[in-house]
């Protein structure tokens, strides 16, 4: 679980802090939830709390909890804050399936791209493929060739459908030519749980979720979806170069602040800047490093102009694999 400590945020020096944190005199007017989309345990999960502990502190204690609403590939969550009071006191801490990938993948979606107002970036990294021990695959070809042996019938999960760890290994089949069964969970925790458990053979989960279980030998990790390695996983091949049919395979996922529809400008520009602070301190940084992650910084009219890249980039690949699914 990630903790700062009120002590150890209220400790970074005042003049470290960009111009916009110091100027902006916009608080809540009440106490502060913060939805996440997602089960407890995950990535959303850990940034969401990340967030709220770091909120409630620099607000002199004002409550600002956070609300696991999971479900429907994280629309369930998104459409409680779209139908939220734009007044600062319900926040999303979204992630690229919900806030990219799903208003091209879902024809039912129940909210519009338009009614979320994107604050800041908060963390982004690859995607990691992973096997329980005991599947014998130690390779990506190694797996490809008992996919391909067994069209259909090999498990593998997700954090829920329309998320990246959805699409991740949906692409990857279709770049393979092969087949297998989707488990879709909601939430990063219980699918993590169910490849411990020897359920399902293969995941590719964020790596900022999913490192912990990697290093203590738990999960075996065949490759990172990202165009390199990973400093973290140093041994572990990106997956475009494991197979020559997977050469132009790449994919990283992003987590972030947004807030409904509305939202003053001068609430978005002060949590903009709330979250620079955080990004800025040591403590985070160092954190965003053990989980495998980076920064990612800017103010909220940089974050809005990736999110709509990322909506357009996936709903290119969407197009091309033929997919559209029902929300809920």
């Amino acid at each position: 679980m990630v903790r700062i400590t009120r002590r150890a945020a209220l400790a970074a020096p005042l003049l470290a802090l960009p111009v916009a944190a110091r100027a902006q005199a916009w608080r809540p007017s009440g106490p502060v939830r913060i939805v996440v989309p997602a089960a407890a345990g995950g990535t959303t999960d850990i940034m969401g709390r990340l967030v709220a502990q770091f909120l409630q502190a620099r607000w002199n204690g004002a409550p600002v909890v956070v609300e696991n609403r999971t479900g429907a590939g994280g629309t369930i969550g998104t459409l409680e804050v779209v139908r939220s009071r734009p007044d600062g006191t319900t926040l999303l801490l979204g992630n690229i399936g919900p806030q990219a990938i799903g208003y091209s993948l879902f024809r039912n979606l129940p909210y519009r791209a338009d009614q979320i107002v994107p604050i800041a970036g908060t963390i982004r990294g690859p995607n990691v493929l992973v096997v329980n021990p005991a599947v014998e695959a130690r390779s990506v070809a190694e797996l490809a060739a008992m996919l391909r042996a067994r069209p259909g019938e090999i498990p593998y999960a997700s954090t829920g459908v329309g998320q990246s760890t959805h699409l991740s290994p949906l692409l990857m089949l279709q770049m393979l030519h092969a087949q297998a069964i989707h488990v879709p969970h909601r939430g990063s925790a219980p699918a993590q749980l169910d490849i411990l458990a020897g359920n399902v053979t293969f995941l590719i989960d964020n790596l900022t979720g999913i490192i912990g279980h990697i290093q203590a030998g738990r999960l075996r990790a065949l490759a990172v979806t990202s165009a390199e390695r990973h400093p973290l996983l140093p041994d572990v091949p990106a997956m475009r170069e494991t197979m020559p049919e997977l050469a132009n395979y790449e994919v990283n996922t992003w987590f972030g602040l947004f807030g409904p529809a509305g939202l003053p400008p001068a609430a978005v520009a002060s949590l903009n800047a709330e979250v620079m602070a955080m990004l800025a301190l040591p403590e985070t940084q160092q954190r965003f490093t053990e989980l495998g992650g980076m920064p990612m910084p800017g103010d909220a009219e940089v974050f809005a102009a990736f999110v709509r890249a990322e909506t357009a980039k996936w709903a290119e690949v969407v197009r091309k694999e033929g997919l559209l699914l029902d929300a809920g």
